[in-house]
């Protein structure tokens, strides 16, 4: 069914037609994913100059409502926040679900389809996990770590779906609360420690085209992170 709009006939012609595009998306007349129609059609079912369009399109993008992949605009599709309920162990356990049912066949996939090239920079990224650094410092190497992973998988839609998956995990304030809690603070240096052998054998692996070592190394480190935070942390 092709989405149809009226005419605008406001004051303020670029906000009534992002408040027109925004009630579509609200009511699911635009779901997440569905691509938005064109400018051009855009401009002749408001009966608008493009320009006005183009303002109502970029204030819709701010609100990160709306995406452009690649000549297109699309409804932005928002997995979920990771929220830690009243039960934690519980929601760390949903986590780390999520994560092996998409992490470990993607990283599959990479040592089975990346390129040469690609895989020996994924196994230079893993080299580069020292076990005492910093908190800041391995959040960030570990989303280049993954990212990288994903890009090699040669399969876009999953390596799209694991971002949002990571995007849900780092943006959640609940998650990052436990990690920066002072009393959990030697069971964060621990996981870092660990986290860090774990990502120098899943980069030499992908880096030796080797799934069945990744697979080991991969399920390894997700078992090892979650039974200490399940274990130890408050």
């Amino acid at each position: 069914m092709v989405t149809q709009f009226e005419a605008i006939s406001r004051r303020t012609v670029a906000e009534g037609v992002r408040e027109a595009l925004l009630d579509k998306i609200r009511t699911g007349a635009l779901p997440p994913g569905s691509q938005l129609p064109s400018e051009r059609v855009l401009c002749e079912q408001f009966v608008v100059a493009r320009t006005s369009v183009r303002e109502a399109i970029q204030g819709l993008a701010s609100l990160g409502l709306v995406e452009r992949r690649g000549n297109r605009l699309y409804v932005a599709e928002h997995l979920p926040g990771v929220t830690l309920a009243d039960d934690r162990k519980r929601s760390v356990a949903h986590v780390f679900e999520v994560r092996r049912l998409v992490e470990v066949p993607m990283a599959e996939l990479t040592a089975r389809r990346a390129s040469a090239a690609a895989r020996e920079w994924i196994g230079e990224l893993g080299a580069t996990f020292v076990p005492g650094m910093p908190l800041e410092e391995f959040r960030r190497r570990d989303r280049e770590f993954h990212a990288a992973i994903a890009a090699g998988c040669g399969n876009p839609a999953l390596a799209e779906l694991h971002a949002k998956v990571l995007e849900s995990l780092f943006k959640s304030t609940d998650f990052d609360s436990l990690l920066t809690d002072r009393r959990n603070a030697t069971t964060v240096r621990r996981i870092i420690r660990e986290a860090a052998d774990a990502h120098r054998l899943i980069g030499d692996a992908i880096r030796k085209g080797s799934p069945a070592q990744v697979r080991r190394a991969s399920e390894g480190h997700l078992d090892q992170v979650e039974e200490l935070m399940l274990a130890q942390m408050r």
